[in-house]
């Protein structure tokens, strides 16, 4: 399997390349040459298949002889080493728990899914040493930092935005150590994300240290989260009506994956990009004019992006054709006060306990659902609620039990080092 650079379709890389790399040249994403079809026999076979074994067919087309059966496989298992569970909350309505991985965020799939490639490429001596550097809104950086810790010839650095994520999430991705370096930036996630991209077409940089970046832009974080949905299909292929999932979106990797998936052959019906007040894509579908602005702070903190890097990939899906992406995504954007709201309706209606994110999805999820009564609907919880503690504990006005990786957290001390603007990154990466 070849990659094409979205700025130029002549550039073309291997997967192990796009993987390095992270980039196309011009802080271009990397987008596959082909998107197969898988064989009907896989889907009417795939309610008897184990995870890992889905895992394996979906992915390996992607991969190519790049990584040998053995190689591939083992990387899933310790991967997939939990549960993605569909939970029923009502008649018409359930959700896929994505949040049962060591850092309890659904980005545990991408990371892992990565660092084993990264840590595999590595590991056949051509490459030398190489630094993650990756952007954070939230969940992002502990599940990368928790995917790389100890993975030898690899350093990671993570760039988070000052006062913008919630406190658990901050210490997961600052109390690690090792190869683990967190900067706390002065400004907001857009600023942290064109740090890193501006870094990455920095010579000075690039002859001191081989960059690549672990957020969903590199192909081996953005791919195996088509994971989520055939695992989904195959516990709910058994229902008659329709099915759609509502997917919370912040840099549009995860519905990306999902809608590559439908692509591929997985029968879903419809997607649902469900936006806190950070509405780009809401605003495209109405008008068809794509607009980035500055991002704004919300409760649901991860999806606080202005300018969503993976749309481009989901407008390459439909060759940049409006009409077919409309018929097969919408898309709602909700206040926090609506997504409180929400978080109070399920637990006192269905004694279910939403994060602010899962929240959001459900509140698209159920507006969909409002002029389309002849699906049966999926929302993504994409973090457990005890991410964001005192969200939730104020709005359902009890206490969140939490688990012991958490609490093991939350007694470690935070080590990070503040930077304002890029010339204080390039510093630090030119040391």
């Amino acid at each position: 399997m070849k990659y094409f650079s979205l700025n130029d379709k002549n550039h073309k890389v291997s997967f192990e390349d796009a993987v390095v790399r992270g980039l196309a040249p011009g802080k271009a994403l990397y987008f596959p040459e082909e998107i197969p079809d898988l064989p009907k026999a896989f889907f009417q076979k795939l309610n008897k298949l184990p995870k890992e074994e889905i895992a394996f067919e979906a992915i390996q087309p992607f991969v190519g002889e790049e990584i040998d059966k053995n190689g591939l496989q083992e990387i899933l298992k310790k991967t997939l080493d939990f549960e993605f569970p569909v939970v029923q909350i009502s008649e018409t309505i359930g959700t896929l728990e994505l949040f049962h991985g060591p850092t309890l965020a659904f980005k545990d799939v991408g990371a892992g899914f990565m660092a084993g490639c990264l840590g595999h490429f590595v590991k056949k001596g051509n490459l030398g040493k190489i630094t993650v550097l990756v952007a954070t809104s939230g969940d992002t950086g502990g599940a990368v930092a928790n995917g790389f810790l100890g993975v030898e010839g690899i350093d990671v650095v993570i760039l988070y935005p000052k006062g913008k994520v919630s406190e658990i999430q901050e210490k997961q991705l600052t109390t690690l150590g090792q190869n683990i370096t967190a900067l706390e930036v002065n400004g907001n996630f857009d600023d942290c994300q064109d740090m890193v991209k501006k870094a990455f077409s920095d010579e000075d940089i690039s002859d001191k240290r081989q960059l690549t970046s672990a957020n969903s832009i590199n192909v081996a974080r953005w791919l195996p989260q088509m994971f989520y949905y055939f695992f989904a299909y195959k516990q709910l292929a058994g229902k008659q009506q329709k099915l759609a999932f509502s997917v919370p979106s912040g840099n549009f990797g995860n519905i990306c994956a999902g809608m590559l998936a439908k692509k591929m052959g997985l029968p879903i019906d419809h997607f649902i990009a469900s936006n806190n007040e950070n509405n780009v894509v809401t605003r495209y579908l109405q008008s068809q004019e794509y607009s980035p602005k500055p991002s704004v702070q919300t409760i649901s903190n991860a999806m606080d992006v202005g300018n969503p890097s993976n749309f481009v990939r989901i407008l390459e899906l439909f060759k940049g054709e409006f009409n077919p992406l409309s018929q097969q995504l919408s898309s709602y954007s909700f206040s926090d006060v609506e997504t409180r709201k929400a978080i109070k309706e399920v637990k006192d209606k269905y004694n279910y306990v939403m994060d602010p994110h899962g929240a959001v999805g459900y509140l698209g999820l159920q507006q969909f659902l409002i002029e389309n009564n002849d699906y049966y609907g999926t929302f993504l919880e994409t973090a457990h609620p005890v991410k964001f503690l005192k969200t939730v504990e104020d709005v359902i006005e009890e206490k969140v039990g939490i688990p012991a990786s958490i609490k093991e957290a939350m007694n470690k001390e935070k080590k990070s080092i503040e930077i304002s603007d890029y010339s204080e990154l390039k510093e630090y990466l030119m040391q």
